[in-house]
């Protein structure tokens, strides 16, 4: 598993000094102000490696890339990365050898952001391990638990209910009434009744504009005209007949003797 496990880089950094610190005398931290500051004993490239769950400080020439000194890193913050009292551009790493012999030097960098970004890739490496032991440790406490039987028992059955599939006493599914266009429509709901709109009553203006024509009398003797005059006139049908005046003329005649102070007038008319 070792084998194929490949190595992924997590931070890179092209300017870093490294320094020979002195013994730590006390159990109060390092100082980087015991360090030669300004006269670095070295000066190279960092790249922080994982592999695994193992992460690699490994201090590289900025020309040829070859190897100066590695720190492996098994848990952070540890003994194998601290960090100085004093400021947080500095820290204290404990580097290896193929032999098992170790030792601890001091690095720094120039700019701070540089060693921020040195700080967190060291974190997350390690958040990310912390995670996957987590749910490690639970999967291993799952098989180890006893698993549910969840098959079916011989002669077991489940029943499903889809839609309108399943009826009341096994009776068939009623079809749905469709109209026109393919739309179809909802059935009148159980026990309803179809409610008639009211006719509204005609206005008072309506019945006065109604005329009811007269019945008509059913006698042979009484022709088509009569029965015209009795539309026409109504109220004179009750009234009885007055005999026609023999002289037609005689109005004329009566309406110019009336006025006495009028002369006669000779003309070619003929007075009646």
């Amino acid at each position: 598993a070792a084998e194929l496990e490949y190595e992924s880089v997590l931070c890179v950094k092209t300017d870093v000094n490294v320094y020979r610190i002195p013994p730590r005398t006390s159990n109060r931290g390092y100082r980087a102000s015991d360090w030669k500051l300004d006269h670095p004993d070295w000066t190279g490239r960092l790249r922080v490696t994982s592999k695994g769950k193992t992460a690699y400080i490994k201090l590289e020439d900025k020309v040829s890339g070859e190897l100066f000194a590695q720190a492996p890193i098994d848990q952070y913050p540890g003994i194998a990365v601290e960090t100085v009292t004093d400021s947080s551009r500095y820290f204290v790493i404990r580097i290896q050898d193929g032999t098992g012999r170790s030792a601890f030097i001091g690095i720094g960098f120039t700019d701070r952001g540089d060693a921020f970004d040195f700080n967190v890739s060291l974190q997350d490496h390690f958040k990310w391990v912390k995670q996957e032991t987590e749910i490690s440790k639970e999967s291993q406490e799952s098989d180890t638990r006893p698993k549910l039987d969840l098959g079916f028992k011989e002669g077991q059955t489940i029943k499903l209910n889809i839609g309108n599939m399943m009826t009341k006493k096994g009776g068939t599914a009623k079809p749905r009434a469709s109209g026109s266009g393919g739309l179809s429509l909802l059935p009148p709901p159980p026990g309803g009744k179809v409610i008639v709109p009211p006719i509204p009553p005609p206005s008072s203006t309506a019945i006065a504009n109604h005329v009811t024509p007269p019945p008509l009398l059913k006698s042979s003797n009484m022709s088509n005209a009569d029965i015209l005059l009795d539309l026409d006139g109504p109220a004179s049908a009750s009234k009885p007949p007055t005999s026609a005046p023999t002289d037609l003329w005689g109005d004329f005649s009566t309406a110019s003797s009336a006025v006495p102070n009028q002369a006669p007038q000779q003309s070619n008319w003929v007075q009646f």
